[in-house]
């Protein structure tokens, strides 16, 4: 494609946590994004953008899964980019399978599908993985790299799996460029469902005086939404050609640290959170060089910083009486 084309970005799953932080960077730009979801109540962009910004997207209500919908609006949108992030979690794909598997394989097919109709205009779709397809805790020694064997121990993370070699056959095949990233646990503003919230949870908490007990103990991998949403955009842009997955990791943290700075930042909150239950079953410590080799190394939020500013989000929509806490009850 020439150069002087316009970037037009197609986001699935925009309505959930790291689609809304990758909404707002595109916004910020003035980039074309178009929304394919079948909510498009935009509640968590509401909580990190304002409503000017918001009325600069398109949302079109549409199910991930049809192929033909979602090719359809690629063409007529005249899409570039997609960033595909729709898929029900683990909780979800545990309790009923094949939805899981509609959502997060088949709808992942009709995304890569899509592409491949228009191969002179699609030039990346940047997709996302896991750390969960590396599966027990106690199956590595030293760090996850990007080629680790794979382990999986839930549906949720054998359908990211599969996701991660169907983008290598479409590659193969078909000449898809696509890269896959896989977060462990991603916090912030907005982070409200999944098993890794937990820690944002706490946060929002302490902010309005109520207990809370995270239900995992050990070391995790925190990294910060906005990195995380800024290194899928950077992925999406960068000069590269082929089917690569890549580990993306924060700050390496017990448990009991992430309550320490929380009582840091919120004395009166002392007490109000607890650790409680087993080790995180995600192996823990993560290498991601490969990905900063590819995108550029930049500096990551701290995990001081980065509570801090989740504190302080909280705390200012809770002021201006829009702060939703009903995910603690």
């Amino acid at each position: 494609m020439g150069q002087n084309v316009v970037e037009r970005f197609l986001i699935t799953g925009a309505q959930g946590f790291i689609g809304a932080w990758i909404l707002k960077n595109l916004i910020s730009e003035g980039v074309p994004v178009t929304v394919i979801d079948l909510d498009t109540n935009p509640r968590r962009l509401c909580q990190i953008a304002t409503e000017a910004e918001i009325e600069q997207v398109d949302f079109v209500r549409g199910d991930i899964s049809d192929a033909p919908a979602v090719a359809g609006l690629v063409e007529e949108r005249g899409i570039t980019h997609i960033i595909h992030l729709a898929g029900l979690q683990t909780p979800a794909c545990q309790a009923d399978p094949i939805a899981g598997a509609t959502v997060n394989v088949i709808g992942t097919l009709a995304v890569f599908e899509a592409a491949r109709r228009f191969p002179e205009q699609v030039q990346r779709i940047v997709y996302a993985s896991s750390i969960g397809v590396f599966g027990e805790i106690d199956a590595y020694q030293g760090a996850v790299r990007d080629d680790s064997r794979p382990t999986p121990v839930s549906h949720y993370s054998v359908f990211k799996l599969t996701n991660e070699g169907n983008a290598r056959i479409y590659w193969r095949e078909h000449h898809i460029s696509s890269i896959g990233l896989r977060p462990l646990t991603v916090y912030g503003p907005g982070r409200d469902q999944g098993m890794t919230s937990a820690p944002t949870k706490a946060m929002k908490a302490a902010v309005v005086r109520r207990p809370f007990t995270i239900p995992f103990s050990g070391s995790t991998d925190m990294l910060y939404v906005d990195d995380c949403a800024k290194a899928f955009i950077r992925c999406a842009r960068v000069p590269f050609q082929g089917a690569e997955v890549y580990n993306v990791s924060g700050e390496l943290v017990d448990i009991v640290d992430i309550v320490a700075r929380i009582e840091e930042i919120l004395p009166e909150a002392q007490g109000l959170i607890r650790v409680s239950g087993d080790l995180m079953p995600f192996y823990p410590v993560v290498d991601d060089s490969r990905l900063r080799a590819l995108i550029g190394v930049h500096e990551r939020t701290s995990l001081r910083a980065g509570v801090a500013q989740t504190i302080l989000h909280f705390q200012e929509s809770q002021r201006a009486g829009g702060l939703d806490s009903r995910e603690l009850d």
